[in-house]
């Protein structure tokens, strides 16, 4: 590494001890309760969400193999679906509106670091995904980005950007490829 080294000693979370022992208390519920149920027990899977502050509507389904990193920051809105593999990083909050898939192995990132500053301070922003939307299988969505109603990411995509609804993107990063019709 070249220039000045990294002082670690500079780096602390920026997260409560709260924050920090109920993020542990759900690893636990995670592996033991979560993560090794059967595929159908969708049911189940949302209750222990709630019990840690989601907000779930009615026929919501979260797969096992989905990682949600604190339960109290995801809203999703009826028979809206976490796929296999997806990873929830919400350091702040994520919302999923109705009827939406977020499809296997994509990652909606809720947080970054500043790069500019030395000690790289947290940087957090919500994520919105509008109710009827589709992220495809293995897409990214940054910090901040809002997904609009009927709008769909396609498999691989990027999103740094805001999607408008019912627009279908595509690529790294995302760009808009055609407009999506709406159902009658």
């Amino acid at each position: 590494m070249s220039g000045q080294a990294l002082n670690l000693s500079n780096f602390k979370s920026e997260l409560s001890a709260g924050n920090r022992i109920a993020r542990a208390l759900w690893g636990v519920v995670y592996a033991l309760f979560f993560r090794p149920t059967p595929r159908p027990f969708h049911g189940w899977r949302c209750f222990w969400l709630k019990l840690f502050g989601a907000k779930l509507g009615r026929g919501v389904r979260v797969y096992a193999s989905a990682r949600i990193w604190a339960p109290w920051n995801l809203a999703m809105g009826d028979f809206s679906v976490l796929g296999d593999f997806v990873d929830c990083y919400n350091v702040a909050r994520i919302e999923i509106g109705a009827n939406s898939i977020v499809s296997q192995y994509s990652f909606l990132c809720t947080a970054t670091h500043d790069p500019d500053q030395s000690d790289f301070p947290l940087i957090t922003k919500p994520i919105q995904i509008g109710a009827g939307a589709w992220i495809a299988a293995d897409v990214f969505v940054g910090p901040g980005v809002t997904i609009g109603d009927g709008a769909v990411a396609g498999a691989r995509s990027s999103l740094f950007q805001d999607v408008a609804p019912w627009t279908v993107v595509g690529g790294s990063p995302a760009k808009v490829i055609r407009e999506r019709t709406k159902p009658s």
